[in-house]
């Protein structure tokens, strides 16, 4: 990403958009996953784009502690992408996999239910939750459109995060609050705490300054999105998996996140968060202005539409929409418990025992579903 530059007058000036931009594309398939991932870091230039000396965090991306096909970072993307680093020589101590919780995650559990915790460990990592971390207040420079808002008493930040290099660890999918969800949106995860669901009322702002905050951090951000399995509808969670045999990755969050959702069937400027980090010059949302290098994905439409889930459609008519007039009692008072505890009871408790569990049925009898059967007979339950 380009750098800003700050005046005098203490102004952040703001680059140009880039004229154009790369994202690497890879068709893959459950045998061939591990050097596909290969393939794709070769493709978009991992060696010469990452420092080997500068430490790395792996953001993983967390939507359910449980497991839910397209829901969370693949365990074969997280494998793919580890051998391919430590094949390339970047050392083990210099590699930090890392995850946020949320109200309703456990990064401990969900690291467990999603396989990454024993793939790290075979390839001698280890994963570091972000509620152990240090937090600090950091003062960012850019001129934030809504966060500043949000948080009137500072932004507080993992201590670790200035300085270092990161990449991120997205799944193609939808949501119900950003239309679609992909590298920008998994920062919402470590550069927010817990309450950052405070920031649904004003999400398409606050991916804007989720961009504008890792320019500032970050020396560079690299993703690496895994379309093997994609979730359509009421996603994060609740989705229906398609399966995409894709992966992508590039160095311009917003270029893959804008080329994720025309795979997905949308209009990448049509989505409010792309085309005003674009009207930044954050990246690039416009697809004729990306280049695709790799296997050929021009034709890719699979004709997802966002849904939103019982959860978020009540969120929405608390912040936005008729019962506006309760926001601040259901949730900025102690009263907010009541909001995790409803997430619980209709994910966890009523959603994926039936309908999830019938929808995971019939993917364990796809190829990636006999896939991850083979991760989890290898390694057990994760832990």
């Amino acid at each position: 990403m380009a750098e800003s530059t700050q005046t005098s007058s203490g102004r952040i000036e703001r680059p140009a958009p880039p004229t154009r931009a790369r994202v690497a594309a890879v068709m893959t398939r459950p045998a061939t996953v591990l050097d596909d991932y290969r393939r794709l870091l070769d493709l978009v230039g991992v060696v010469d784009g990452l420092s080997r000396d500068t430490d790395t965090l792996l953001k993983l991306n967390l939507s359910w502690t449980k497991y839910f096909p397209a829901c969370s970072s693949q365990p074969w993307q997280v494998e793919g992408v580890v051998k391919a680093l430590i094949d390339h020589g970047f050392p083990r101590e210099r590699l930090i996999p890392i995850e946020n919780k949320t109200v309703v995650t456990n990064p401990i559990q969900g690291a467990q239910n999603n396989l990454w915790l024993p793939i790290l460990k075979n390839y001698g990592l280890t994963f570091t939750p972000l509620p152990d971390v240090e937090w600090i207040v950091y003062k960012f420079k850019s001129d934030l459109l809504k966060l500043n808002e949000i948080f009137p008493e500072g932004i507080e930040i993992p201590k670790i995060y200035p300085g270092k290099q990161i990449i991120h660890f997205p799944t193609v999918k939808t949501h119900g609050h950003s239309i679609t969800t992909g590298a920008i949106k998994n920062a919402f995860g470590g550069l927010l705490k817990e309450v950052r669901h405070y920031a649904h009322k004003y999400i398409h702002e606050v991916m804007v300054d989720l961009m504008l905050m890792q320019r500032e951090l970050h020396p560079k951000v690299l993703a690496v999105m895994d379309g093997t399995v994609c979730g359509d509808g009421a996603g994060p969670r609740t989705m229906i998996p398609r399966v995409g045999n894709v992966i992508l990755a590039s160095y311009d969050s917003v270029a893959i996140d804008a080329i994720a959702a025309r795979v997905m069937g949308f209009d990448p400027l049509s989505i409010p968060y792309l085309r005003m980090c674009q009207e930044r010059g954050l990246g690039v949302a416009d697809p004729s202005a990306i280049d695709i290098i790799g296997d050929d994905i021009a034709a890719m439409n699979l004709g997802f539409s966002t849904k939103r889930s019982l959860v978020i459609w009540g969120d929405q008519m608390l912040r936005k929409g008729p019962l506006r007039f309760m926001e601040k009692a259901a949730l900025h008072s102690p009263l907010v418990v009541w909001a995790p505890f409803a997430s619980n009871v209709y994910h966890d408790w009523m959603w994926y025992p039936t309908v999830g569990q019938k929808i995971i049925r019939g993917f364990m009898r796809t190829e990636w579903g006999q896939l991850f059967q083979s991760y989890r007979t290898k390694f057990g339950s994760g832990k």
